[in-house]
């Protein structure tokens, strides 16, 4: 009955493949960079670290260029090395771009880890951590920029948020304090800040926290960046049952105008492998957030929906730790996701990973299936549509893996079969059929949304639009969406 339902709609109101106008054909187009940055891993290299080394990135436009900010983690990483060539390492690395696709490295925010910091890590874990600083937050406050951050020590709560203001987005950049730290006797974790400026109060509110205790939300005082009360911790905004092993962090909170609400992104599971982005919603900036299910975060079910985590489409070998991302617009009021990718099958190299962002008729976020290559808008017609696609269906990940931390143990970095999404080919004929009696597609040209059935499924709501197939090196369709389930589906055309 679903089967005949479905048909039954693709049928009404829609466009089948059979008009006469040109047909669009994937077009042969270069990447603008290559995956495998090896060759360049080297300390004194860094000047070509553009799209390399990306680690929980921070993006903005800020003047004429987008500036991004991210933990410096890099490839091979050799203290030694970098300080017979008097290159700096752990103090917070910086880009810039005018189009979203050259990325310039312009190189470290500060000259060391604030003193006040590493006194408060080393004072609670006997010495141990505080040796680099982890995702960066930038946000502009009238004529300076605030440059939020965070020190700690791996696999503890031990940790500490400062903040440093400059007059311009590259420095140099002077330090205001401490906004929030916490030690082992804390229920929460001071690292991963994302502010959010209320649009209706004015109200400045800092998500932040890890898988010790979940994700936290403390409001600040606009004037200074800091807390509003000293002290303060702010209250609880998402968190998972397992916690002590099942990971959560970096959240990024953003205000769609338009929808009137406020997303709450966050990353499930460990970092170098099945790391995963969600998301929940909210008509206020503190929360409380509920996802796909009307379930709130703070609740201690896993939520939905699901944008990102680990996949493959042919050609390639693959993207794992697709998660702790930056989201921003652009001046055109178009949403971008950031994040960074580790190239399988070792997942040591991070590659800057950024996708447009759209929006479902449902109010939901949803990314593309493709890196943003800088390719021109265009709509679609039906006709375009016909030919061989590649789908994706995201699931979350189903291998039972153990972790320390939230994270996976020594010498398990690498995917299992079963953690994989990956593609599966599928014609969409002419007559509007899926291939020998696997279902039906049909287009609305006027919305460019995408209709099909998938394994019986009646998937509706898909996203048309124009991007660059990285795997194939062509400019091509692609669609983006959620299915029923609160999974991304992902699809391009390769023929």
């Amino acid at each position: 009955m679903r089967n005949l339902l479905c048909m039954v709609v693709l049928s009404m109101g829609v466009s089948f493949a059979g008009c006469n106008s040109p047909v669009f054909a994937p077009v042969a187009s270069s990447n603008p960079w290559q995956d495998d940055y090896s060759a360049l891993s080297s300390m004194d290299n860094y000047r070509s670290w553009g799209t390399y080394n990306v680690h929980d990135p921070s993006c903005r436009k800020l003047g004429d260029y987008y500036y991004m900010y991210s933990t410096d983690a890099i490839l091979g990483e050799n203290r030694k090395e970098a300080e017979e060539k008097d290159v700096p390492l752990g103090y917070i690395q910086m880009r810039r771009s005018k189009d979203l696709v050259q990325w310039e490295f312009i190189g470290w925010a500060f000259p060391e880890i604030p003193q006040e910091a590493i006194q408060w890590v080393h004072a609670h874990t006997g010495g141990k951590g505080a040796t680099n600083i982890w995702a960066p937050y930038i946000i502009p406050f009238g004529d300076i920029y605030r440059l939020y951050y965070c020190v700690s020590a791996f696999g503890r709560n031990t940790s500490y948020i400062g903040m440093a203001e400059s007059a311009s987005p590259e420095g140099p950049w002077t330090q205001r304090g401490c906004v929030v730290k916490t030690d082992e006797t804390s229920v929460m974790n001071a690292i991963d800040p994302s502010i959010i400026v209320d649009s209706a109060t004015g109200k400045w509110w800092m998500h932040y926290g890890s898988f010790f205790g979940g994700l936290y939300c403390v409001e600040l005082n606009p004037e200074t960046g800091l807390p509003v009360k000293e002290g303060n911790q702010g209250h609880l905004t998402a968190r998972r049952a397992t916690y002590w092993k099942d990971n959560l962090e970096a959240p990024e909170i953003i205000y769609n105008s338009e929808l009137k609400q406020y997303y709450l992104f966050v990353s499930y599971d460990p970092l170098m492998t099945t790391y995963n982005v969600r998301v929940g919603r909210s008509d206020k900036a503190e929360g409380p957030f509920t996802d796909f299910f009307g379930v709130e975060l703070k609740d201690t079910t896993n939520n939905f929906p699901i944008l990102t985590a680990p996949y493959r489409f042919n050609n390639h070998p693959g993207w794992a730790g697709t998660a702790h991302c930056g989201v921003f617009t652009s001046d055109e009021g178009q949403y971008f996701m950031a994040h960074q990718g580790r190239l399988s099958p070792h997942n040591q190299m991070m590659d800057l990973h950024l996708r447009q962002v759209f929006f479902t008729p449902d109010g939901w976020p949803v990314v593309s299936p493709e890196r943003y290559a800088g390719s021109a808008p265009r709509k679609f017609s039906a006709a375009d549509m016909a030919g061989e696609w590649e789908i994706v269906r995201v699931q979350e990940p189903a291998y039972e893996r153990r972790l320390e931390a939230g994270q996976i143990l020594w010498g398990e970095g690498q995917l299992k079969d079963e953690e994989w999404n990956l593609s599966s080919i599928l014609s969409f004929e002419k007559n509007g059929c899926l291939g020998k009696n696997k279902g039906n597609w049909s287009l609305s040209e006027a919305k460019q949304l995408l209709s099909l059935t998938l394994e019986g499924e009646c998937v509706d709501n898909l996203i048309v639009f124009a991007g660059h197939d990285w795997e194939n090196e062509t400019e091509t369709v692609l669609f983006t969406g959620l299915d029923s389930r609160g999974r991304s589906v992902w699809g391009k055309r390769i023929k």
